[in-house]
Protein backbone atom coordinates (compact mmCIF):
# COMPACT_ATOMS: atom_id res chain seq x y z
CA UNK A 1 0.00 0.00 0.00
CA UNK A 2 1.55 3.46 -1.26
CA UNK A 3 0.27 5.08 1.44
CA UNK A 4 0.79 3.25 4.76
CA UNK A 5 3.43 4.15 6.96
CA UNK A 6 7.40 2.76 6.98
CA UNK A 7 6.42 1.20 10.35
CA UNK A 8 2.69 0.24 11.85
CA UNK A 9 3.21 -1.61 15.72
CA UNK A 10 -0.01 -2.31 17.26
CA UNK A 11 -0.52 -3.48 20.73
CA UNK A 12 3.06 -4.79 20.92
CA UNK A 13 3.82 -7.23 24.01
CA UNK A 14 7.08 -8.94 25.02
CA UNK A 15 8.19 -10.75 28.39
CA UNK A 16 11.53 -12.36 28.72
CA UNK A 17 11.49 -15.00 31.40
CA UNK A 18 8.16 -17.03 32.56
CA UNK A 19 5.48 -17.19 35.52
CA UNK A 20 6.13 -15.27 38.07
CA UNK A 21 9.74 -14.54 37.18
CA UNK A 22 9.04 -12.97 34.29
CA UNK A 23 10.74 -10.09 32.83
CA UNK A 24 7.69 -7.44 31.06
CA UNK A 25 10.13 -5.31 28.52
CA UNK A 26 7.27 -3.73 26.15
CA UNK A 27 3.72 -2.99 27.72
CA UNK A 28 1.07 -2.95 24.29
CA UNK A 29 3.19 -0.56 22.39
CA UNK A 30 1.64 0.76 19.18
CA UNK A 31 2.87 3.90 16.98
CA UNK A 32 3.24 4.85 13.22
CA UNK A 33 6.80 5.82 11.73
CA UNK A 34 6.73 7.39 8.18
CA UNK A 35 8.42 7.19 5.10
CA UNK A 36 11.81 9.00 5.14
CA UNK A 37 11.25 9.63 8.70
CA UNK A 38 14.24 9.97 10.94
CA UNK A 39 12.55 8.63 13.82
CA UNK A 40 14.07 7.98 17.55
CA UNK A 41 13.18 6.08 20.79
CA UNK A 42 14.34 7.20 23.25
CA UNK A 43 14.81 6.82 27.17
CA UNK A 44 17.10 5.13 29.56
CA UNK A 45 18.77 1.84 29.60
CA UNK A 46 16.08 -1.10 30.67
CA UNK A 47 13.01 1.26 29.17
CA UNK A 48 12.64 -1.57 26.00
CA UNK A 49 13.94 0.76 23.48
CA UNK A 50 16.58 -1.74 21.98
CA UNK A 51 14.16 -4.93 22.24
CA UNK A 52 11.37 -3.01 20.31
CA UNK A 53 13.81 -2.79 17.28
CA UNK A 54 14.96 -6.38 18.06
CA UNK A 55 11.30 -6.94 17.50
CA UNK A 56 11.10 -5.00 14.59
CA UNK A 57 14.46 -6.87 12.71
CA UNK A 58 12.98 -10.07 13.96
CA UNK A 59 15.47 -11.09 16.26
CA UNK A 60 12.90 -11.82 18.86
CA UNK A 61 9.28 -12.63 18.92
CA UNK A 62 6.57 -10.89 20.04
CA UNK A 63 3.95 -12.04 22.99
CA UNK A 64 1.28 -10.09 21.58
CA UNK A 65 1.14 -7.36 18.77
CA UNK A 66 1.72 -6.64 15.17
CA UNK A 67 4.22 -5.50 13.19
CA UNK A 68 3.46 -4.27 9.52
CA UNK A 69 6.19 -2.60 7.47
CA UNK A 70 5.15 -0.48 4.14
CA UNK A 71 1.66 -2.18 4.72
CA UNK A 72 3.22 -5.84 4.96
CA UNK A 73 2.83 -7.43 7.83
CA UNK A 74 5.86 -9.25 9.02
CA UNK A 75 5.17 -10.71 12.93
CA UNK A 76 6.01 -13.68 11.87
CA UNK A 77 8.54 -13.16 9.34
CA UNK A 78 11.91 -14.13 9.96
CA UNK A 79 14.80 -11.39 9.83
CA UNK A 80 15.47 -12.00 6.19
CA UNK A 81 12.14 -11.72 4.83
CA UNK A 82 12.18 -8.30 6.02
CA UNK A 83 13.00 -4.90 3.96
CA UNK A 84 15.03 -3.97 6.61
CA UNK A 85 18.94 -3.97 7.67
CA UNK A 86 20.47 -2.67 11.54
CA UNK A 87 23.64 -1.41 12.34
CA UNK A 88 24.68 -2.24 15.39
CA UNK A 89 26.65 -0.35 18.69
CA UNK A 90 29.69 -3.43 17.43
CA UNK A 91 30.35 -2.39 14.12
CA UNK A 92 30.73 -6.04 13.30
CA UNK A 93 33.26 -5.77 10.26
CA UNK A 94 34.77 -8.92 8.89
CA UNK A 95 38.14 -8.14 10.13
CA UNK A 96 39.70 -10.42 7.42
CA UNK A 97 37.86 -8.68 4.55
CA UNK A 98 38.79 -4.86 2.62
CA UNK A 99 36.31 -2.72 3.48
CA UNK A 100 34.77 -3.24 0.14
CA UNK A 101 34.32 -6.39 0.48
CA UNK A 102 32.82 -6.12 3.90
CA UNK A 103 29.81 -3.55 1.81
CA UNK A 104 29.40 -6.56 -0.81
CA UNK A 105 29.60 -9.66 1.25
CA UNK A 106 25.44 -9.02 1.42
CA UNK A 107 24.86 -8.48 -1.76
CA UNK A 108 27.18 -11.52 -2.48
CA UNK A 109 25.06 -13.75 -0.65
CA UNK A 110 22.03 -12.42 -2.42
CA UNK A 111 23.29 -13.81 -6.02
CA UNK A 112 23.66 -10.63 -6.91
CA UNK A 113 25.85 -9.97 -10.70
CA UNK A 114 29.51 -8.74 -10.01
CA UNK A 115 29.10 -5.69 -12.19
CA UNK A 116 26.28 -4.95 -10.23
CA UNK A 117 27.76 -5.49 -7.04
CA UNK A 118 30.88 -3.05 -8.14
CA UNK A 119 28.31 -0.26 -8.89
CA UNK A 120 26.30 -0.49 -5.67
CA UNK A 121 29.97 -1.10 -3.37
CA UNK A 122 30.77 2.17 -5.60
CA UNK A 123 27.68 4.06 -4.95
CA UNK A 124 27.80 3.84 -1.05
CA UNK A 125 31.13 4.27 -0.44
CA UNK A 126 30.82 7.51 -2.15
CA UNK A 127 27.37 7.94 -0.04
CA UNK A 128 29.50 7.78 2.90
CA UNK A 129 32.53 9.31 1.55
CA UNK A 130 34.81 5.94 2.05
CA UNK A 131 35.67 5.37 -1.38
CA UNK A 132 39.16 5.88 -0.95
CA UNK A 133 39.72 3.00 1.24
CA UNK A 134 37.84 0.64 -0.63
CA UNK A 135 40.95 -1.25 -0.20
CA UNK A 136 41.98 -1.02 3.51
CA UNK A 137 40.60 -3.44 6.09
CA UNK A 138 38.70 -2.62 9.48
CA UNK A 139 41.95 -2.42 11.41
CA UNK A 140 43.48 0.34 9.51
CA UNK A 141 40.65 2.70 10.05
CA UNK A 142 39.89 4.48 12.60
CA UNK A 143 36.46 4.41 14.94
CA UNK A 144 34.42 6.68 12.59
CA UNK A 145 35.85 5.15 9.54
CA UNK A 146 34.90 2.04 10.44
CA UNK A 147 31.44 3.32 11.43
CA UNK A 148 31.09 4.31 7.65
CA UNK A 149 31.31 1.28 6.72
CA UNK A 150 28.77 -0.13 8.68
CA UNK A 151 26.61 2.13 7.32
CA UNK A 152 27.64 1.06 3.96
CA UNK A 153 26.80 -2.23 4.19
CA UNK A 154 23.57 -1.56 6.07
CA UNK A 155 22.39 0.30 2.85
CA UNK A 156 23.61 -1.78 0.31
CA UNK A 157 20.99 -4.09 -0.22
CA UNK A 158 18.95 -1.46 -0.14
CA UNK A 159 16.61 -1.72 2.89
CA UNK A 160 13.14 0.30 3.10
CA UNK A 161 13.88 0.88 6.61
CA UNK A 162 17.29 1.19 8.40
CA UNK A 163 17.66 0.24 11.65
CA UNK A 164 20.42 1.96 14.18
CA UNK A 165 20.95 0.56 17.56
CA UNK A 166 23.10 3.12 19.41
CA UNK A 167 25.54 3.31 16.43
CA UNK A 168 27.84 6.14 17.69
CA UNK A 169 27.91 5.00 21.27
CA UNK A 170 31.54 3.82 20.80
CA UNK A 171 32.81 7.07 19.55
CA UNK A 172 34.81 10.23 21.78
CA UNK A 173 32.61 12.95 21.92
CA UNK A 174 34.04 15.25 18.95
CA UNK A 175 33.87 12.50 16.51
CA UNK A 176 30.33 11.51 17.98
CA UNK A 177 29.31 15.05 17.39
CA UNK A 178 30.52 14.96 14.01
CA UNK A 179 29.19 11.87 13.00
CA UNK A 180 25.54 13.16 14.13
CA UNK A 181 25.37 15.73 11.48
CA UNK A 182 26.74 13.33 8.74
CA UNK A 183 24.18 10.93 10.04
CA UNK A 184 21.10 13.30 9.22
CA UNK A 185 22.51 13.87 5.78
CA UNK A 186 23.33 10.47 4.99
CA UNK A 187 19.47 9.52 5.69
CA UNK A 188 18.25 12.78 3.58
CA UNK A 189 20.57 11.85 0.74
CA UNK A 190 19.32 7.75 1.02
CA UNK A 191 15.76 8.93 1.24
CA UNK A 192 14.93 5.72 3.49
CA UNK A 193 13.29 5.77 7.11
CA UNK A 194 15.69 5.99 9.71
CA UNK A 195 14.77 3.96 13.20
CA UNK A 196 17.06 5.51 15.74
CA UNK A 197 17.51 4.12 18.81
CA UNK A 198 19.75 6.23 21.40
CA UNK A 199 19.87 7.58 25.62
CA UNK A 200 21.39 10.93 24.61
CA UNK A 201 18.79 13.45 24.54
CA UNK A 202 20.71 15.94 22.61
CA UNK A 203 21.55 13.60 19.97
CA UNK A 204 17.59 12.51 19.69
CA UNK A 205 16.58 16.27 19.89
CA UNK A 206 19.46 17.11 16.57
CA UNK A 207 18.68 13.97 14.67
CA UNK A 208 14.91 13.49 14.82
CA UNK A 209 11.84 13.95 13.05
CA UNK A 210 9.82 12.90 15.86
CA UNK A 211 11.04 11.37 19.10
CA UNK A 212 9.56 8.86 20.87
CA UNK A 213 10.53 8.38 24.96
CA UNK A 214 10.01 5.80 26.96
CA UNK A 215 10.21 4.63 29.85
CA UNK A 216 8.98 1.13 31.75
CA UNK A 217 8.16 -0.33 28.49
CA UNK A 218 5.74 2.24 27.13
CA UNK A 219 6.19 5.46 25.05
CA UNK A 220 5.58 8.49 27.28
CA UNK A 221 5.33 10.81 24.77
CA UNK A 222 6.08 11.15 20.95
CA UNK A 223 6.02 14.14 18.74
CA UNK A 224 8.93 16.54 16.85
CA UNK A 225 11.92 17.50 18.95
CA UNK A 226 10.75 21.18 19.71
CA UNK A 227 7.30 19.84 21.63
CA UNK A 228 8.78 17.08 23.19
CA UNK A 229 11.60 19.52 24.70
CA UNK A 230 9.15 22.42 25.32
CA UNK A 231 5.58 20.90 26.20
CA UNK A 232 6.69 17.75 28.03
CA UNK A 233 3.39 15.73 28.92
CA UNK A 234 4.94 13.38 31.92
CA UNK A 235 7.42 14.93 34.77
CA UNK A 236 9.61 12.10 33.51
CA UNK A 237 9.82 13.47 29.64
CA UNK A 238 10.37 16.96 31.37
CA UNK A 239 12.98 15.49 33.72
CA UNK A 240 15.13 13.01 31.10
CA UNK A 241 15.12 15.42 28.49
CA UNK A 242 17.84 18.45 28.90
CA UNK A 243 18.24 20.20 31.99
CA UNK A 244 15.03 21.71 33.96
CA UNK A 245 13.38 23.29 37.27
CA UNK A 246 10.66 21.25 39.02
CA UNK A 247 8.86 22.46 41.07
CA UNK A 248 5.99 20.76 43.68
CA UNK A 249 2.81 23.22 43.90
CA UNK A 250 -0.76 22.82 44.79
CA UNK A 251 -3.22 23.32 41.84
CA UNK A 252 -6.37 25.34 43.87
CA UNK A 253 -9.44 24.71 43.32
CA UNK A 254 -10.45 28.42 42.67
CA UNK A 255 -7.92 28.68 39.87
CA UNK A 256 -3.95 29.71 40.10
CA UNK A 257 -1.14 27.38 41.30
CA UNK A 258 0.39 27.96 44.85
CA UNK A 259 4.34 26.84 45.10
CA UNK A 260 5.51 25.14 47.86
CA UNK A 261 6.88 28.21 49.69
CA UNK A 262 3.82 30.33 49.13
CA UNK A 263 3.92 31.98 46.18
CA UNK A 264 0.82 31.73 43.60
CA UNK A 265 1.33 31.24 39.53
CA UNK A 266 -1.67 33.23 37.69
CA UNK A 267 -2.28 29.22 35.59
CA UNK A 268 -4.98 27.37 34.81
CA UNK A 269 -5.06 23.92 35.47
CA UNK A 270 -8.24 20.96 35.07
CA UNK A 271 -8.48 19.66 38.87
CA UNK A 272 -7.09 20.76 42.34
CA UNK A 273 -4.31 18.80 43.54
CA UNK A 274 -0.98 18.02 43.67
CA UNK A 275 0.84 19.09 40.66
CA UNK A 276 4.38 19.77 39.23
CA UNK A 277 5.32 23.35 37.76
CA UNK A 278 8.40 23.01 35.42
CA UNK A 279 10.61 25.43 33.84
CA UNK A 280 14.00 25.44 31.71
CA UNK A 281 16.37 27.28 32.70
CA UNK A 282 16.71 29.27 29.56
CA UNK A 283 13.29 30.88 30.21
CA UNK A 284 13.46 32.07 34.11
CA UNK A 285 14.61 35.89 34.35
CA UNK A 286 16.65 37.21 37.39
CA UNK A 287 15.00 40.27 38.37
CA UNK A 288 15.18 43.34 41.27
CA UNK A 289 14.19 41.14 44.75
CA UNK A 290 10.63 41.56 45.53
CA UNK A 291 9.75 42.26 41.41
CA UNK A 292 9.88 38.61 40.83
CA UNK A 293 7.16 35.40 41.99
CA UNK A 294 10.18 34.50 44.14
CA UNK A 295 12.33 35.53 46.24
CA UNK A 296 15.49 33.24 45.67
CA UNK A 297 19.58 33.60 47.04
CA UNK A 298 22.36 33.09 44.82
CA UNK A 299 24.53 30.00 45.89
CA UNK A 300 26.91 29.95 43.09
CA UNK A 301 27.12 31.67 39.55
CA UNK A 302 29.94 30.24 36.40
CA UNK A 303 30.67 31.96 33.71
CA UNK A 304 30.06 30.00 30.49
CA UNK A 305 30.90 32.45 27.83
CA UNK A 306 27.46 32.45 26.19
CA UNK A 307 25.56 32.42 29.08
CA UNK A 308 25.83 33.00 33.00
CA UNK A 309 24.64 29.69 34.85
CA UNK A 310 23.13 30.50 38.57
CA UNK A 311 22.40 28.21 40.87
CA UNK A 312 19.72 29.45 43.45
CA UNK A 313 18.23 28.56 46.70
CA UNK A 314 14.29 28.99 47.22
CA UNK A 315 12.35 29.54 50.35
CA UNK A 316 11.07 26.24 50.33
CA UNK A 317 14.84 24.91 50.72
CA UNK A 318 14.96 23.76 47.08
CA UNK A 319 17.33 25.00 44.54
CA UNK A 320 16.39 26.53 40.95
CA UNK A 321 18.95 26.71 37.99
CA UNK A 322 18.97 29.77 35.75
CA UNK A 323 20.85 30.51 32.70
CA UNK A 324 20.62 33.73 31.25
CA UNK A 325 22.39 35.05 28.54
CA UNK A 326 22.88 38.61 29.36
CA UNK A 327 23.78 39.92 32.77
CA UNK A 328 21.39 41.91 34.58
CA UNK A 329 22.13 44.92 36.59
CA UNK A 330 21.27 43.54 39.75
CA UNK A 331 23.47 42.99 43.14
CA UNK A 332 25.35 40.12 42.20
CA UNK A 333 27.79 37.48 44.15
CA UNK A 334 26.99 34.32 46.52
CA UNK A 335 24.40 35.26 48.79
CA UNK A 336 22.86 38.03 46.95
CA UNK A 337 18.84 38.36 47.02
CA UNK A 338 17.45 38.64 43.74
CA UNK A 339 13.41 38.32 42.07
CA UNK A 340 12.87 35.36 40.18
CA UNK A 341 10.75 36.25 37.36
CA UNK A 342 8.61 32.93 35.50
CA UNK A 343 6.86 33.87 32.69
CA UNK A 344 3.53 32.20 32.47
CA UNK A 345 3.99 30.72 28.78
CA UNK A 346 7.07 29.18 29.95
CA UNK A 347 6.10 27.14 32.73
CA UNK A 348 4.42 23.60 31.92
CA UNK A 349 1.75 22.56 34.87
CA UNK A 350 2.07 18.55 35.40
CA UNK A 351 0.27 15.93 36.96
CA UNK A 352 2.45 14.27 39.63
Amino acid sequence: MSNSPAISIRDLAKSFGKGIHAIRVLDGVSLDIGRREFFTLLGPSGCGKTTLLRLIAGFEAADRGSIAIEGQDVTAAPPFHRPVNTVFQSYALFPHLTVGQNVAFALDEQGMARDAIRKRVGEVLEMVRMSAFAARRPAELSGGQQQRVALARALAPRPRVLLLDEPLSALDLKLRKEMQIELKLLQEEAGITFLFVTHDQEEALMLSDRVAVMQSGRILQMGPPRAIYEAPTHRFVADFIGDINLMDAEALAGGGIRLDGGAVLPLAHGKAGRVTVAIRPERARLVPAGKGAIDATIIHSAYLGSAMLHKLSLPNGGTFLLRQSEAPDLPGGNGATVGLALPPEALQVLDQ
